[in-house]
C-alpha cells in the first residue's frame, strides 16, 4: 500500500530537513579552519583548533595557487596555473561544484562584492622559482609581451563577465575602503592600478622605481594608506590613498612579498621571503620592531581568526609555520604541503591574501 504523505508528515520532514542543515552550518561555523594550496598537492585543509591537516582536497595536477573565501565560507575559489582556471569548492564536502575558463596562468584571486577578481598573465609561463642552489630564472620584463589581465568573474553564474588589461606580471589584489576601487600591482612595469570595482573601468596608474617590483599590497585599518612590498629594491612605501603618492619608503629584508596588518592595527607584518624573515613594523610609524626567522620562500600568512597566532604558507619548507601572536615564536610547522603557495581562514582573518 502506497505511503501518502500527510500535512503533519510534510511539516515534520521540512524541519527535519531544516534542523539538518542548520546544525551542519553550525558545525561548519564553529570549526575555525585554515585553506592552504599545495602547487602540488592542492588545497590542505587545517583544523585550527588543533593545528593538525585534517585532509587535502586533490587538485595538484591542476597547480593551485591564489585562493579566496566567499562570506559565509561555504565556497572557496582557487586559481589554477595547470588547467588555466578558476575551481569552486565545497567547503564542506571537498567537491569542485564548477569551474571558470580564466586564461593563462591564472595567480592572484580576491572575492569581493559576489565577484572574484583573478589575475593571469597571457605572455607570462609562471610557476615557482627553481630548486635551492640554483639562479633563479630570468624575468621576462618584454614590454611588447602581453600584458597581464584581471577576469572579474560573477560568482552566481561562474562566468567572467569582464576581462580588463592591466600592466605586465600583475599580481597583488586589494580593494578601496569605500568598496568602489580595486588596486593592482604589476610587477613588470613597476606601476600600481586603481579600477572600478565590478566594471574594470580604469581609474588611474602610478608609475613606481623602475625594476622594483611591486608585490603585496594591503590597506591600513582606517584605509588612508596602502603599503606596497617592492621586491627588487628591498622596501615597502606607503601610499596615501587620496593620491596615491609615496609618504614613506621603508628598508626591509631580501625579497618583501606578502604584507599585512595585524588584527588591531598595532602592528605590519612583511614576509621577506627570500631571507626566510617574517618582519615586524609599527603599524602607525613603520618603525621596525622584529625579526622573525621563518622557513624558505614562505610568501603568504594569515592570522587566526582569533589573532592568537600567525601562519605562514613556506613553500619551499613545505610547510605551514606556526607561531605565536604575542611573542612570534615558532609553535610548530605542518608538514605535508609541498609548494605551499597561499593561505585564508574561516572565519576570516587579517592577512596577505584576504583581509578581516
Amino acid at each position: 500500500m502506497p505511503f501518502r504523505h500527510t500535512a503533519a508528515h510534510l511539516a515534520l520532514l521540512s524541519a527535519m530537513t531544516m534542523t539538518t542543515t542548520l546544525a551542519a552550518s553550525a558545525a561548519h561555523a564553529a570549526t575555525p579552519t585554515a585553506y592552504v594550496t599545495s602547487e602540488t598537492a592542492g588545497v590542505g585543509v587545517i583544523d585550527l583548533d588543533q593545528m593538525t591537516l585534517t585532509r587535502t582536497i586533490p587538485l595538484g595536477k591542476d597547480g593551485p595557487r591564489g585562493l579566496s573565501l566567499n562570506a559565509d565560507g561555504t565556497r572557496l575559489y582557487v586559481a589554477n596555473k595547470g588547467t588555466a582556471d578558476l575551481s569552486e569548492i565545497d567547503t564542506s564536502t571537498g567537491t569542485v561544484l564548477r569551474r571558470a575558463k580564466i586564461g593563462k596562468n591564472p595567480e592572484f584571486v580576491r572575492v569581493f562584492k559576489g565577484y572574484a577578481y583573478v589575475t593571469y598573465e597571457p605572455g607570462e609561463d609562471g610557476g615557482p622559482p627553481g630548486p635551492p642552489g640554483q639562479p633563479p630564472k630570468e624575468e621576462k620584463d618584454d614590454e611588447n609581451s602581453p600584458p597581464a589581465e584581471i577576469a572579474i568573474v560573477d560568482l552566481k553564474s561562474l562566468k567572467v563577465i569582464h576581462s580588463v588589461k592591466s600592466g605586465h606580471e600583475t599580481e597583488g589584489v586589494e580593494f578601496s575602503s569605500d568598496g568602489r576601487e580595486v588596486l593592482v600591482t604589476n610587477e613588470g612595469d613597476d606601476t600600481v592600478s586603481v579600477y572600478r570595482v565590478g566594471t574594470g573601468k580604469p581609474v588611474r596608474t602610478v608609475k613606481l622605481d623602475k625594476g622594483s617590483r611591486p608585490r603585496g599590497i594591503k590597506a591600513s585599518p582606517d584605509g588612508k594608506q596602502y603599503v606596497v612590498t617592492l621586491e627588487n629594491t628591498n622596501k615597502f612605501i606607503v601610499l596615501d590613498a587620496r593620491d596615491l603618492k609615496i609618504v614613506k619608503t621603508v628598508d626591509t629584508k631580501t625579497g618583501p612579498y606578502g604584507v599585512a596588518f595585524g588584527p588591531h592595527g598595532k602592528r605590519l607584518f612583511v614576509a621577506a621571503a627570500r631571507d626566510k624573515t617574517l618582519q615586524v613594523f609599527d603599524g602607525k610609524t613603520y618603525e621596525h620592531v622584529s625579526d622573525v626567522p621563518v622557513g624558505q620562500r614562505c610568501w603568504h600568512f594569515s592570522f587566526t581568526p582569533d589573532g592568537a597566532k600567525l601562519l605562514l604558507a613556506c613553500g619551499r619548507s613545505n610547510a605551514v609555520y606556526v607561531l605565536d601572536a604575542e611573542n612570534y615564536q615558532t609553535i610548530k610547522q605542518i608538514e605535508g604541503l609541498p609548494l605551499a603557495w597561499g593561505i585564508v581562514t574561516y572565519p576570516s582573518a587579517s592577512g596577505s591574501i584576504e583581509s578581516k
